[in-house]
């Protein structure tokens, strides 16, 4: 079965890749992963805290939230909380590159231009295939609006285009308010590749010591439809090549990313509870059932089920929320109860 695909220009023998994760920091479990056949490799991001600690002295020094309060704040990542500096970010870039055979897309987490650029340079002098901007944003300021947001990321990706040659992909939350047309602005802005979508590690609350709680939770499956819904809804509607990033468990979850419109397929969650090894199960399992149902290459189920393609277009969008309503009132044990 040919799984082959094309993702931010790379040439891939399947669409299932290593997101950026811990397993990414350590030789031994990047060795796992290539031996467990990932197409490529997202390596941790560096975050604009980071790059502005080391030249300004301070973690949390941004511009953009010199005016922001101590809780706003709390959000972000702790000095002692980041795992390479920027020095050594690059270094291990550059052994991963000398370590592996597959492609090695780098990352970079901000959201202004000048805390970036300089190192989207020296990332792709240390040989990565690719760059990863992952715009992790949080809007906290009352006065600023949504355009305001949208604009900044825009003026971002153009600067980074400017400034390397490799291709640029932008990971993005699924808080913009209108996804599909932004979308559209991104690829007009030069985006090589969309991954749909950062997982907000969400703190929990400590009522009992009034604490924000920093909290890792593992996604589960049931965290693809979102994805698969603006995959299907963007697909079609852009040049960039788009990837899914969130909820891929089972072979069966990888194959509706690519049907709803994905040229690749990112696991974290289940590589880290399952080991590397588990890709490998996926990919078979995708195999077999494209077999199965008689397809001669992933290729066939690219888009097939994205909303241009869908014979049922209507399923992804309003129309078929109220359906839904409808049938669980017709159904439900409550109906005919009185009060």
């Amino acid at each position: 079965m040919d799984l082959s695909t094309t993702y931010l220009g790379l040439k891939l023998p399947h669409p299932l890749m290593a997101g950026a994760s811990p397993l990414s920091d350590e030789m031994d479990s990047i060795r796992r992963l290539e031996d467990a056949g990932t197409a490529a490799i997202v390596l941790r991001s560096l975050f604009e805290e980071q790059i502005t600690r080391e030249q300004e002295g301070t973690i949390h020094h941004m511009d953009m939230h010199s005016g922001a309060n101590a809780e706003a704040l709390s959000y972000f990542p702790r000095p002692d909380d980041f795992r390479l500096g920027p020095e050594a970010y690059l270094d291990h870039l550059w052994k991963v590159k000398q370590l592996v055979n597959v492609p090695v897309i780098a990352s970079l987490n901000g959201i202004t231009p000048s805390g970036w650029l300089d190192y989207a340079k020296q990332i792709e002098a240390a040989g990565a295939d690719a760059l990863e901007l992952n715009i992790y944003y949080l809007a906290t300021e009352p006065q600023e609006d949504g355009g305001a947001v949208e604009l900044r990321t825009v003026q971002a990706l153009q600067a980074v285009k400017k400034a390397i040659n490799i291709p640029v992909a932008v990971k993005l939350s699924p808080f913009f308010s209108s996804m599909v047309n932004f979308a559209v602005e991104l690829d007009r802005a030069g985006a090589d590749g969309l991954v749909l979508f950062n997982r907000f590690l969400q703190p929990d609350l400590d009522i009992e010591n009034l604490e924000v709680v920093p909290k890792l939770v593992y996604s589960t499956s049931a965290e693809l439809l979102l994805r698969v819904r603006w995959l299907a809804l963007i697909h079609g509607h852009v040049r960039a090549d788009l990837a899914v990033s969130g909820g891929v468990h089972t072979a069966h979850d990888a194959l509706k990313a690519v049907m709803a419109g994905a040229s690749a397929v990112q696991m974290v969650s289940a590589l880290m509870q399952r080991g590397p090894e588990h890709l490998t199960q996926v990919r078979d399992g995708m195999t077999a059932w494209l077999e199965r149902h008689e397809y001669e290459s992933l290729g066939q189920a690219l888009g097939s089920l994205s909303h241009a393609r869908t014979p049922n277009p209507q399923a992804l969008a309003r129309a078929n929320y109220m359906r839904i309503l409808q049938g669980w009132m017709e159904t439900s044990p409550m109906n005919g109860q009185a009060n």
